[in-house]
């Protein structure tokens, strides 16, 4: 039976990632929902409500699925039995893509083990439990330290790391991503496909086609597609109080608890100067130029220039620069997105 996944309720409450993509695409783990879902039915689910019918059966896009639970999804969706009393993972809140990014890497990583086979691991690395280490063809990993007693290490197709590296898990490098010479990586922490990271990184998450290529801390946030930190950009995921953080995912919006280790949330296509520094808690819209603060705002609004707003033009001339760069085009689907976003005002 295909597979609509619904955003319709879920879609609001986990901006700004969904300004511009469908809840399916979020990111958590190694793969997205929506690939998820894709691997272990066989078939791609759908999305697109124009394409949505009376055969599909409805699953809300939010709920994570698993190898060990899928199955129990699809019957409590035949049975028309899907509802908060069910023990499925939501992902409610954008917040919770780096608290929940735990326990799916390790789910996505037994799937990945009990279904290909790994390659060897590199002579000149060391490693520590080295069974939960899962590389795929083309990796390269030079001269790193790669300790996988805290969680398992996957490494992606044709990604690299970089002599020195140290990395404990759970971690995810994703297809033809890069860890730069020296990077030390905390669990639970995955890199999308081609992404660029360095520095210091803790339990977060990138999409794809971003960049923290540079010293500079980055703990419990989510960075979303085509973003780039600058060098020594660094945030702060715990209140000097000790206390509870609280997100504004809209300046107008009351805000929301969200524990006390919270760090930066990125929507796509921003970017963030040299030796920015983000306060605790802070969430950074679509489109966003980030520079000429000493510590920057808790909320930074979709298409933030500095202190102005970004032009459209601009904004669009800049990130088909930056798409350039990796031999990427900027899409008319995309370009349609990101113009409806910016003459909404959100």
């Amino acid at each position: 039976m295909k597979l609509f996944l619904d955003e319709t309720a879920c879609r609001q409450q986990l901006r700004p990632f969904t300004y511009t993509r469908h809840v399916a695409d979020i990111r958590i783990g190694i793969f997205t929902i929506r690939e998820k879902w894709q691997l272990f039915t066989g078939s791609s689910p759908e999305t697109d409500e124009q394409k949505r019918s009376s055969g599909q059966l409805i699953i809300p896009a939010n709920i994570i699925p698993s190898q060990q639970n899928y199955k129990a999804i699809l019957n409590a969706a035949e049975k028309r039995e899907l509802n908060s009393g069910n023990d499925f993972r939501l992902l409610n809140y954008p917040w919770q893509i780096f608290q929940y990014n735990d326990a799916c890497l390790r789910e996505d990583f037994e799937w990945i083990k009990q279904s290909k086979k790994t390659e060897p691991i590199p002579a000149g690395n060391q490693c520590i439990q080295e069974k939960d280490i899962f590389i795929e063809a083309g990796a390269e990993i030079n001269f790193s330290i790669l300790n996988a007693s805290t969680g398992p290490i996957y490494i992606g197709k044709n990604a690299k790391v970089m002599e020195g590296c140290m990395i404990r898990g759970p971690f995810a490098l994703g297809e033809g991503s890069i860890l730069k010479m020296g990077t030390r990586i905390y669990g639970a922490t995955s890199i999308g496909p081609f992404c660029l990271a360095g520095g210091e990184i803790k339990n977060s998450v990138f999409f794809e086609y971003s960049n923290k290529a540079h010293d500079g801390y980055l703990g419990d946030s989510v960075i979303g597609a085509w973003c780039n930190l600058g060098a020594g950009t660094s945030n702060s995921n715990v209140k000097n109080t000790g206390g509870e953080v609280k997100y504004f995912l809209d300046k107008s919006d009351a805000p929301l608890l969200a524990g006390n280790k919270a760090g930066l949330l990125m929507g796509d296509y921003s970017r963030a100067a040299i030796n920015t520094s983000f306060n605790t808690g802070t969430v950074a819209g679509v489109c966003c130029n980030i520079f000429g603060e000493i510590m920057t705002e808790t909320h930074i609004p979709n298409f933030t220039w500095g202190r102005q707003r970004y032009e459209l033009d601009k904004a669009i001339r800049d990130i088909r620069n930056w798409k350039q760069m990796k031999q990427q085009e900027l899409t008319e689907s995309e370009i349609n997105i990101l113009t409806g976003l910016y003459h909404s005002g959100k």
